[in-house]
């Protein structure tokens, strides 16, 4: 049985998905587009910025669980350019400095609205 996670401290479902689901100890988000919790993108940003507000989206998910990023085992990053890994390697590494999760990091022909890089995560929870 799975039970779905919504939290106003993130941006509401673009479509028919939840922002996560929890089954037994796992938490699985969707993915997080660099969208603001009122709903703006910033698509227009640096991959840097926004890859830093698709983890704050994570982190907010998380916390309306009481999790943090510690918790997360695994993450996978979908960038529209590969070229743009090291920059958001770099922000990434801000998120993660001690004990960095598992990672996939892949290069897509798109991410949803116009978006560079959409970021989901899987976490243990209690």
């Amino acid at each position: 049985m799975t039970r779905l996670i919504s939290t106003d401290d993130a941006p509401a479902a673009v479509g028919a998905y939840s922002q996560a689901t929890v089954a037994s100890d796992l938490l699985f988000t969707a993915g997080q587009l660099p969208l603001t919790p009122d709903g703006e993108l910033l698509a227009d940003e640096p991959v840097a910025e926004q890859t830093r507000r698709c983890l704050e989206n994570v982190e907010a998910i998380l916390a309306a669980e009481d999790a943090t990023l510690a918790d997360v085992c695994k993450i996978t990053v979908f960038l529209d350019d590969i070229d743009d890994f090291d920059a958001m390697n770099e922000a990434y590494a801000d998120f993660f400095a001690d004990s960095p999760p598992a990672r996939s990091a892949v290069e897509v022909a798109a991410v949803p609205k116009g978006a560079a890089v959409e970021i989901e995560a899987v976490a243990a929870i209690e």
